[in-house]
């Protein structure tokens, strides 16, 4: 298929519905007629009619309009491209199982029906390079397919490992960091230190020596990171890594969409795409953990920033849990919810760990 012909939705029709912008579809194919109307020879209102919809049985009713072979010929001039296969696996009939175990997706035909992503090549490329809308990549992107090995994001190797992490990968390398945090924070409560940059070792010799009073600051500090960490957990999941709304329609833009949290979605059963990778988390806590520094005194800052990295490697590893993992029975509820969220409705059920934001701003999902 040519790059110029774009892959399309219904829903793309159907928003240049006005004389400014008229599309229609025929027999599987888009065409833009906006140029078209005032030649029309029954008229531009006649058009209007149907604009934005499919125009196959109208054209074929004698009564309404015959139309003539040539009247067929002039409007493959105004083809822009074809309807994508709107068939969904997300339904809302979908019922979790505690041994839900999805069918592995044959990639070539996966390919040849959707025109999609061709599963055995890199991925990032084909959605840079896409011949097709936002709105068709939103909604298979949204289509869980599943493979037994990861699927490749990039070509060259270096990168592509880059792109892989085991789910141990989180808690070896942000619990010495999380407890480094919350010891710097007892110490501060204790007495000054110096500069980080200057000195970053503790004094763990004087630990003993702490105030009980600075340990119980640090705790709470602790412990009201755990709550921001939940509301953040809810508001980054649904107004980041769901801001398909306002995506703009730009390869860039879709390419972003994609790397953050649309490859989860596609392939939400790969077992080296469940965690962030570090330098991605890194990229996302930066201007939280600044903001909490400018807002609090250091101390403060480093036992709320302690707290939320506790429960940050809590949601990542139980994240990892809910998809491949066997589970006490608060986690299998959890399970279930979850991958409702993936195969029944992505636009409800935001929480991984509790369900308590979705109760607040009115987002459960039943299961």
């Amino acid at each position: 298929m040519s790059k110029r012909i774009r892959i399309f939705t219904a829903e793309d029709v159907a928003n240049h519905a006005e004389a400014a912008s008229c599309w229609v579809s025929r027999a599987g194919k888009v065409y833009d007629v906006t140029s078209f109307l005032k030649d029309h020879p029954g008229g531009d209102d006649l058009i209007l009619q149907y604009a934005g919809g499919d125009i196959e049985e109208v054209m074929k009713d004698k009564l309404e309009h015959e139309h003539s072979d040539s009247a067929y010929s002039m409007l493959d001039e105004h083809i822009i491209g074809r309807l994508g296969n709107a068939q969904s696996i997300v339904r809302e009939d979908w019922e979790a199982t505690d041994d839900f175990h999805p069918d592995t997706t044959d990639s070539a035909q996966d390919y040849e029906k959707n025109t999609f992503l061709d599963l055995r090549k890199p991925l990032l490329r084909q959605v840079w390079e896409a011949n097709f809308s936002k709105s068709y990549y939103l909604q298979q992107v949204h289509q869980p397919r599943h493979l037994s090995e990861s699927a490749r994001l990039f070509g060259p190797e270096i990168l592509e490992m880059c792109t892989r992490t085991e789910w141990f990968v989180v808690p070896i390398f942000w619990t010495p960091i999380t407890a480094y945090l919350f010891l710097r924070s007892i110490f501060q409560f204790a007495g000054p230190l110096p500069n980080f940059f200057d000195n970053p070792a503790l004094p763990m010799s004087s630990l003993s020596l702490v105030p009980a009073e600075a340990v119980v600051k640090t705790v709470v500090c602790f412990l009201l990171g755990n709550l921001i960490w939940t509301i953040l957990e809810y508001l980054l999941h649904r107004f980041l890594f769901h801001i398909d709304k306002v995506l703009p329609d730009r390869p860039i833009f879709l390419v972003l969409h994609f790397t953050m949290h649309g490859v989860h979605h596609y392939l939400p059963m790969d077992r080296l795409r469940l965690v962030m990778p570090p330098p991605l988390f890194i990229a996302l806590e930066t201007p939280f953990t600044q903001l909490a520094y400018k807002l609090f005194p250091v101390a403060i800052a480093n036992g709320i920033i302690s707290g939320a990295f506790a429960f940050y490697i809590g949601y990542d590893c139980m994240h990892y849990a809910l998809h491949h993992t066997k589970l006490p029975q608060y986690m299998r509820d959890m399970k279930k919810y979850h991958l409702a969220h993936h195969y029944k409705n992505f636009e409800l059920g935001y929480g991984v760990t509790s369900k308590l934001w979705d109760y607040v701003f009115n987002t459960v999902l039943v299961v």
